[in-house]
């Protein structure tokens, strides 16, 4: 979290309503009341068949920031109810300056493929403290989560070859731009044109020139042997600003110039018209001049759908840049991750679990302290490392599956299956602090896109497919489902 971008703690980045809760734990004495707020979304975004967590190394240091200072406290003061009185007491604004974080918080790794109602982030503590954290860890987790995503779907579109972020013109804002282009790399992409980007996170940085260069000129060529002669080293010609085919052509007159001089034409940009055909007309004019290693590059409001379709048309495309539908989301712009209170405690005593309803199914929450257990066929082939991801399973912490593991649906619990006891099994939510106390080290950027790649490659095809995915099992507990019914059956009661 670029905390030194903004000169300011960010505390305050939170909904009103989040303070005046606060508050109202704080004068009603439960505020050393114990919550478990579990951070999850209800359906995958983009139709897709499976989601990539990310985002939790920005929340870790947004976490280990997190404390109000004096200018966030005399900022509070000077808020007004609806007769004119201070909103919150100053009593109260002490207590915020000297509240300590204190809660035990656990999540999913970033790059894991994850599915709807999975607890992505679990934090257990003082009511008060969970419920200040929520807004930030939306706010993180939704938006980096969205854009993993889509960038995983985009790289398994180009299947193998390199997708470039293009995107920070279009972001939403500078710290949409730097949190995408983050996101994006993690999801797969191998570099991002974002410069700040690449200094802040270490990601590699790629770039070419703009249409502007070339109009600067009296000619394309000659905007090319100048632009060849200042960057002999990084020449990938945009070949579209007149007239594509002469453009290629150009191009090639560039490059052979450069190869005179010891260089190697990296390649060529395609920004408009029939990227297939273009494609494919100037790998033969590269090829027959002898530039069978340079490669072609395209851009041009590109997504997954486009570079499936483009592909199966036989484009001759080595390298995607794809700009504005990766970083803003393209059609689905919100990840609808929530973050809902599950159980409650007081001092000493036993989680009792907690449920909200609806009329709508799907928003009807989990109970418990949750965890999320994956089972893997650990007999299948090379292709996956040795295992192939079976299912999800969630289930109470303090109550694990012993023996074999019956799980539902979670919309609909005629449906059901059980699995073995002694399948192979991993817990996905892990320790990130306890009692306030960072206890995980993140690992670092190419490590975590690394994960992401490992991680997809266990689960099947039909998954990963961008029409009419397979669903992937994910159910809940036997026991835990039993507890869900009778506090739904309760709360219908009253």
């Amino acid at each position: 979290m670029n905390t030194n971008l903004y000169g300011t703690s960010l505390s305050l980045l939170t909904d009103l309503y989040q303070l005046t809760m606060a508050y109202a734990y704080w004068k009603s004495g439960v505020r050393e009341r114990d919550g478990a707020f579990h951070l999850h979304f209800r359906k995958a975004p983009f139709g897709s068949g499976f989601t990539i967590a990310c985002g939790l190394a920005d929340a870790v240091s947004f976490i280990e920031n997190f404390g109000f200072d004096e200018s966030d406290a005399e900022y509070l003061a000077t808020l007004k109810g609806n007769d004119n009185q201070p909103l919150f007491e100053s009593a109260f604004l002490d207590y915020l300056r000297d509240l300590k974080f204190t809660c035990d918080v656990d999540a999913i790794p970033e790059g894991t493929p994850v599915f709807a109602y999975e607890p992505l982030v679990r934090v257990c503590g003082p009511l008060i403290q969970c419920q200040l954290l929520e807004t930030a860890l939306l706010n993180i987790i939704n938006f980096q989560t969205l854009i993993a995503t889509k960038s995983a779907r985009v790289c398994l579109a180009s299947r193998g070859e390199s997708v470039l972020e293009f995107g920070a013109r279009r972001a939403q804002g500078f710290d949409g731009a730097l949190s995408a282009s983050r996101a994006a790399y993690i999801g797969g992409a191998a570099a991002t044109s974002n410069v700040l980007a690449g200094k802040l996170f270490g990601i590699p940085v790629k770039g070419t020139h703009a249409h502007s260069w070339v109009m600067t000129f009296e000619s394309e060529l000659e905007a090319f042997l100048k632009y060849a002669d200042a960057m002999p080293n990084n020449c990938v010609f945009l070949v579209d600003t007149y007239d594509t085919i002469q453009g290629v052509k150009n191009a090639i007159i560039a490059g052979q110039k450069l190869r005179e001089k010891g260089f190697e034409m990296i390649g060529i940009r395609l920004d408009s018209g029939d990227l297939a055909y273009l494609s494919i007309e100037a790998r033969k004019l590269l090829d027959a001049a002898d530039f069978e290693k340079s490669q072609i590059f395209a851009s041009n409001d590109l997504d997954e759908t486009i570079i499936e379709s483009l592909k199966a048309q036989g484009a001759q495309i080595a390298v995607w840049g794809v700009g504005t539908r990766l970083v803003t989301g393209g059609d689905q712009s919100a990840l609808g991750g929530v973050y809902k209170l599950s159980a409650v405690r007081d001092a000493g005593e036993d989680w009792q679990p907690r449920i909200k309803i609806s009329e709508q199914t799907i928003k009807v929450s989990n109970p418990g302290v949750q965890q999320v257990r994956r089972f893997y066929d650990e007999k299948a082939d090379g292709q996956s490392n040795g295992r192939t991801a079976l299912a999800d399973v969630i289930y109470d912490g303090s109550t694990p599956p012993a023996g074999n593991c019956l799980a539902f649906d979670p919309l609909d619990i005629t449906k059901s299956w059980e699995l073995d006891g002694s399948t192979p099994h991993q817990d996905l939510l892990v320790p990130i602090f306890r009692n306030g106390a960072r206890v995980y080290d993140a690992p670092d950027i190419h490590t975590t896109r690394s994960f992401t790649q490992q991680n997809l490659a266990q689960f099947s095809g039909g998954v990963k497919r961008f029409v009419n995915p397979h669903l992937y099992r994910v159910g809940i507990e036997a026991q835990l489902q039993q507890t869900k019914t009778r506090l739904i059956l309760k709360a219908r009661q009253k």
